[in-house]
């Protein structure tokens, strides 16, 4: 739970005790209970006022499904246009370099390279 250990939750429990007192952690539990619930609600209400208009618009859930995945397979076809053969990419890279080092050499002379 929240990356939280049982001895660090032990801790904590403990400091509240201390700061607040036994008399009122009850009464803090039930009003952060409250407001847990709360938070629950009104992200439901908003999950269904947001679906009852994409559902008013003509969109459900098929629908967004088969547009995103029109989306995904545009964006793929248009990645696989731009980079081509990746594999052959780092191919062609060692090709260029080969040749880079061969015109470098014509011009320079050889170059002993000591390894």
């Amino acid at each position: 739970m929240f990356g939280i250990g049982g001895g660090e939750l032990v801790f904590i429990l403990f400091i509240v005790l201390m700061l607040f007192g036994s008399d009122k952690v009850p009464e803090i539990a039930r009003t952060m209970g409250k407001a847990m619930a709360q938070l629950k609600n009104a992200t439901n209400d908003i999950k269904s006022e947001i679906q009852k208009g994409a559902e008013a618009n003509g969109l459900d859930a098929k629908s967004l499904t088969d547009i995103t995945g029109n989306i995904n397979a545009e964006i793929n076809n248009a990645k696989s246009n731009l980079l081509g053969d990746p594999g052959n990419l780092l191919g062609d890279t060692a090709t260029e370099i080969e040749k880079v080092k061969e015109d470098i050499d014509t011009l320079s002379g050889p170059i002993k390279r000591q390894m």
